[in-house]
């Protein structure tokens, strides 16, 4: 299909964003990959759906307004990436167009107001803190609330985990065999922080010297999905400035969302003084998984009792990354431990970074359908790689009274070199 997209309009992303039309042939593989279109049904809701909207958009054939509704509701989980066969890139289109769909458009007060909150919160560990402390205090009024807030305070777990802050350096256990620096993340730190430690413990079990900049911050991923380039950028840069990439093998990440961003770090700065910083920034960085995979890690001893265990593949690690292999390796190397196959896997949960609290219902929804899914392996226990995936499908195992332990990868490894921790 031919497009006449006036990129010379369109600034340093153009031809990234008409590249990713071009390609797409409308053949309809990513339609059942959609989790949008699985739920609603509607042409729009689906990539090419969307892909020809916002090619009428960027034509000027077709309002802003009227592809806008679409677009919303589009998680960014790349599942139709992974299933293209044209190789169409559409994380490439999505993301500049959103950003650039941002700076035109009209929201109305209360859209205003969330996505106020949600930017000025979430990318900060500190304010973060605090706003949730203040949510659990508004929980009896959350019937009052609107939608949006009502999630946000439904997604807070019942106790808040103390703040533990890391050191400035892990050494390796004997001999070290490399040294990487850690990406502290932000909503994680509160949420789960143990999820750090673990990965500490088990980096330096394995020889793993850590490094975690004190001055580091959110990788702007959050935004950047979003639509707020100009955060994001701002966000990008302070850690662009801040990892020392000569003085380290890798730039380690244990969130999905983390890594997905970072790997866009070239895309986002695309056309200024920053690109080939944020390209050698984004060559340096992996998933945990990926790296301990490559590594090759200390065999745990075997569990006490077995475990069957339900590995859900986070969107932005399986279709943003392609990192599908290397944590099954590393579950399966503990003794004891099988996994079990999810029903519709590679189907987004509904969390997508502040998807949940944009569009609460179809998040619903999809955490629900989900959650059954996960529940209908008979696992001991739910395994992923992403602290917003964790997040929402513990919420909708506890709504559907079918709650299930919940932990991130390395929680299981590291629990599994000490299998007093597991608790079995």
């Amino acid at each position: 299909m031919r497009h006449d997209i006036p990129v010379e309009k369109l600034g340093p992303q153009a031809h990234a964003m008409a590249h990713a039309v071009e390609s797409c042939v409308h053949c309809g593989f990513c339609l059942p990959a959609c989790p949008t279109y699985l739920t609603l049904g509607e042409e729009m809701d689906s990539p090419r759906g969307r892909i020809l909207l916002m090619k009428g958009v960027l034509e000027g054939e077709l309002e802003l307004a009227d592809a806008l509704p679409y677009v919303d509701r589009c998680l960014g989980c790349l599942g139709c990436v992974t299933v293209c066969p044209s190789g169409v890139e559409y994380g490439e289109l999505l993301a500049p167009f959103r950003a650039q769909a941002e700076t035109q458009r009209s929201r109305p007060l209360l859209e205003k107001i969330t996505r106020l909150m949600v930017n000025q919160t979430l990318p900060y560990p500190r304010r973060f803190r605090a706003a949730a402390a203040m949510g659990k205090l508004a929980r009896p009024l959350q019937g009052m609330l609107p939608a949006p807030m009502r999630t946000m305070l439904g997604l807070l777990p019942d106790d808040m985990p103390a703040s533990q802050p890391l050191p400035s350096l892990i050494p390796a256990e004997g001999k070290r065999r490399a040294r990487v620096a850690l990406l502290a993340g932000c909503v994680q730190q509160v949420l789960a922080p143990e999820i750090n430690w673990a990965t500490v413990r088990v980096l330096a079990r394995n020889g793993v010297e850590v490094v975690i900049p004190a001055q580091q911050g959110c990788c702007g991923a959050l935004s950047m999905h979003n639509g707020e380039a100009g955060q994001a950028r701002t966000l990008a840069r302070r850690n662009l400035d801040i990892f020392d990439l000569g003085a380290v093998d890798a730039i380690v990440t244990n969130a999905a969302g983390c890594g997905s961003g970072m790997h866009e770090y070239p895309l986002l700065f695309a056309g200024s003084p920053d690109e080939k910083r944020a390209e050698q920034f984004a060559a340096k960085v992996q998933d945990i998984s990926v790296f301990l995979d490559k590594l090759g890690i200390e065999t745990p001893p075997a569990l006490d009792t077995p475990l069957k265990v339900a590995y859900h593949d986070a969107c932005h690690l399986a279709h943003a990354q392609g990192v599908r292999d290397a944590p099954r390796r590393l579950l399966t190397a503990i003794p004891g431990v099988t996994l079990a196959a999810i029903g519709e896997g590679e189907i987004c949960c509904g969390s997508a970074g502040t998807y949940n609290i944009e569009q609460p219902e179809l998040a619903q929804q999809l955490g629900q359908r989900k959650a059954s899914a996960v529940a209908a392996t008979g696992a001991d226990l739910l395994v992923t790689g992403n602290i917003g995936c964790m997040t929402q499908i513990s919420s909708h195992l506890n709504r559907q009274g079918k709650p299930l332990p919940v932990l991130h990868t390395i929680q299981l490894l590291d629990r599994a070199y000490d299998s007093q921790k597991t608790g079995r």
